[in-house]
């Protein structure tokens, strides 16, 4: 029997990160039936209920305009309006303003009703051939170096993998910044996640950054690096073999030889008496 939604309250609709097939029945079906739908770019959403013969109106509700439209919104579910959020692609309210239409729909004891469906993080986690068992999402991070760097330095010590969003004019930067803090740890980049070009780069964070250089960073990422490591002295690490490897990589030397310190916990000058045959 087909479910019957309910009036007066809130969906969330998760629609396709990219191929417009990974979208629910149940969430064509509410899309339809709503007598709303916020979306964050209603142009962008509009192909996607042209691509379903949908043809419930559209509501423009963004970063921009959420502290005007969201009591709107409310008053709207008070009167018994059945709503459809959606953000431009994936889970709504994740990274983007839903979740403070979320907290506004509660705090008015509005229903709160969770449509479950496509997302890009855990597409591309269960993908990447990294640890799935202990996951920290991070989503974006700040824009500017001297606001990321505080936030890199926090995440060091995490266990388990950390997952990234990030926009390709800021990927490179990004990942030399993390090199530098987390040292020249596994990661993976996901690009275009379920679109025709999707793609998987696979290898360290310092590889990865000479990968962009050469071939270039069009398209939406989702990174992944692997978590701390337990903590245990490297007593008989291989400082040599460390270094020439991330020179290999395109590292030069004192930057590899910083990179090799920090990983060990050991300074740099010591990791440099043992490197001076290179």
């Amino acid at each position: 029997m087909a479910e019957v939604f309910q009036k007066g309250a809130l969906y969330l609709c998760a629609t396709p990160i990219g191929n417009l097939e990974d979208i629910t029945y149940r969430a064509v079906r509410c899309l339809r039936e709503a007598d709303l739908i916020a979306a964050e770019d209603t142009r962008r959403t509009k192909l996607l209920l042209q691509a379903y013969g949908i043809e419930t109106p559209l509501f423009s509700y963004h970063e921009h305009n959420k502290a005007e439209k969201g009591p709107q919104l409310i008053e709207r579910l008070r009167q018994g309006e059945m709503i459809a959020l959606v953000s431009d692609a994936g889970m709504p309210a994740i990274c983007d303003p839903g979740s403070d239409l979320v907290r506004l729909a509660l705090a008015a004891a509005v229903p709160v009703v969770p449509l479950p469906g496509a997302n890009a993080a855990l597409t591309g986690l269960i993908a990447s051939g990294m640890d799935t068992t202990r996951f920290t999402f991070v989503g974006f991070l700040p824009k500017t170096k001297k606001h990321r760097t505080p936030v890199l330095e926090g995440l060091k010590e995490t266990a388990g993998t950390l997952i990234f969003y990030e926009a390709p004019h800021r990927i490179a930067a990004v990942l030399a910044e993390m090199a530098a803090v987390f040292g020249d740890r596994s990661a993976v980049l996901c690009r275009e996640l379920t679109k025709k070009y999707e793609e998987y780069l696979r290898g360290t964070l310092f590889s990865l950054h000479a990968a962009l250089a050469a071939g270039g960073s069009r398209g939406e990422f989702v990174l992944l690096v692997a978590g701390a490591a337990p903590a245990t002295a490297e007593v008989d690490a291989d400082y040599p073999a460390l270094v020439r490897e991330l020179m290999d990589g395109g590292a030069d030397k004192k930057e590899a030889i910083r990179i090799v310190a920090k990983r060990c916990g050991v300074s740099r000058r010591e990791v440099y008496q043992a490197v001076l045959t290179l």
